[in-house]
């Protein structure tokens, strides 16, 4: 049985399976709605319910308060339609001139950049380009049927075509295992992209926060060097926030985008080893203490579950508009989070 969706405000209509998320068939029809993590946390794909049922597979995603439920707020990336549904949902259009397809890619570049992190460099075969925006991502194609999806750290205006990916290496991930240890020189991968809607806003002139937590700098990497290509003297600020100094890849490349942009400014969070000048704390919180009010900004946020969701709420108290936050949230692939979470079990039993 299908469902038909409604996007008010225009004639935006496509068709939904039974059982099938709402956002996977706005994305198969090839609308570009809001999205990051896909596991109903980071609430990025959130739409007003404005007509219609639908019901959550499982648990209520835990990315809605009881408010926000309460006002007919919904995850379109686990609500299954019940019933035909006219829905309130925020497109972003630029997103939909770049159809994800798949190409197989070769890694030309496999560089440590830190004791957890390495740079890879893909170029796709054949001559061929996979046409993006800044602040996307791609998924790496493994067998099996399993994904590994990774930013794409570098602008599309780089001109030789190469997809840059800064790999964490996972304890319990097969595929980071074999980046950091057995792959060859040339390794042959199936990617499929574009895919992802973290991407710069072009139609402002507000001053920009970038909000990264560890290899979130990656997108917020790219969508930074895309304003810089295009000569913006919008005020930019980058907030890094790392462990420890270690974690710091790449840690002169702010300098030179300050070089270039003397309305840059670059700020390193660190959450447990403070270097003697350096700041510590929560990267979120010292956003916050620099910003107190944010209502007049555009504020781009990359990295883990919980930053993205202490950086959501808090940034939106303290004044900035909810569509004017742009977020990536990573996760772990769920087999890889079993795999953590087996040798963590592993590990206390001991």
């Amino acid at each position: 049985m299908m469902h038909t969706i409604t996007i008010a405000g225009g004639n935006r209509r496509f068709e939904a399976a039974a059982g099938e998320p709402v956002l996977e068939a706005a994305r198969r029809a090839g609308l570009a709605l809001p999205y990051s993590c896909l596991a109903g946390r980071c609430a990025s794909c959130k739409a007003t319910l404005l007509e219609g049922r639908i019901e959550y597979p499982g648990q209520p995603p835990i990315g809605l308060s009881e408010d926000e439920r309460a006002h007919r707020q919904v995850l379109l990336c686990q609500a299954v339609a019940v019933t035909d549904l006219v829905i309130a949902a925020r497109e972003v259009a630029s997103v939909a001139d770049f159809p994800r397809r798949q190409v197989a890619a070769k890694v030309v570049v496999r560089e440590k950049l830190a004791r957890d992190v390495m740079r890879l460099v893909l170029r796709p075969a054949r001559g061929e380009r996979l046409r993006h925006l800044a602040g996307q991502y791609l998924d790496i194609l493994l067998p099996g049927g399993k994904r590994r999806a990774f930013s794409i750290a570098n602008a599309p205006e780089d001109a030789d075509g190469g997809l840059e990916l800064h790999v964490r290496h996972v304890p319990g991930g097969g595929f980071t295992a074999w980046v950091f240890g057995d792959m060859p020189n040339g390794a042959i991968l199936r990617i499929e992209g574009p895919l992802g809607t973290f991407v710069p806003r072009e139609d402002s002139e507000r001053p920009m926060l970038f909000v990264a937590g560890g290899t979130g700098f990656a997108p917020i990497k790219a969508i930074i060097e895309h304003f810089l290509h295009l000569g913006s003297t919008r005020p930019m600020s980058l907030y890094w926030g790392v462990r420890t100094a270690a974690d710091l890849y790449l840690a002169d490349l702010p300098q030179t985008w300050s070089a270039r942009q003397p309305a840059f400014r670059f700020e390193p969070v660190y959450s447990e080893e403070v270097p003697p000048e350096g700041r510590g704390g929560l990267v979120h919180e010292a956003v916050l203490a620099d910003h107190p009010d944010l209502a007049t900004h555009d504020v781009y946020m990359s990295g883990p579950p919980p930053l993205i969701e202490a950086g959501r709420r808090s940034f939106t108290a303290a004044g900035l508009p909810e569509e004017r936050l742009y977020y990536d949230s990573f996760e772990y692939a769920p087999d890889v989070l079993a795999a953590i979470l087996a040798q963590r079990a592993g590990l206390a039993a001991r």
